[in-house]
């Protein structure tokens, strides 16, 4: 459920400053909002770019450090995740990777060592 604002920060920052008080309601008691500055609840992050955040990082051709690596990707280079197996995560280069990798190669690195997106909603 989305909820209005009901004071900025500034607004009530002045208030205070000048001895005012400040009553705030439960979420419960808030007003439904229309507008798109309202809040909003957390989702999960759904966003598909995948960054490597790793100095170096073996590109695998399966999800295993058993599997044989197919060049190596740095931090920097990023990929659209397309497969997930327990703790890696399948990425498609987005660009060719400093390593070499051209675009659109596919290959698997474990998820500690990559850093999903993150959506910025600025209003």
């Amino acid at each position: 459920m989305r909820f209005t604002r009901t004071a900025t920060a500034s607004t009530l920052a002045a208030t205070v400053a000048l001895g005012g008080a400040i009553t705030l309601a439960s979420p419960a008691q808030a007003t439904p909002a229309q507008s798109s500055s309202a809040l909003t609840t957390k989702t999960a992050n759904t966003c598909p770019t995948w960054t490597v955040i790793k100095k170096a990082v073996n590109f695998r051709s399966g999800p295993s450090t058993s599997k044989y690596a197919k060049g190596v990707i740095y931090r920097g280079d990023f990929g659209k995740k397309v497969d997930r197996s327990g703790s890696w995560i399948k990425l498609k280069l987005g660009k060719k990777s400093r390593g070499g990798l051209p675009k659109g190669s596919t290959g698997w690195v474990p998820r500690a060592y990559l850093d999903q997106c993150v959506y910025m909603n600025l209003d």
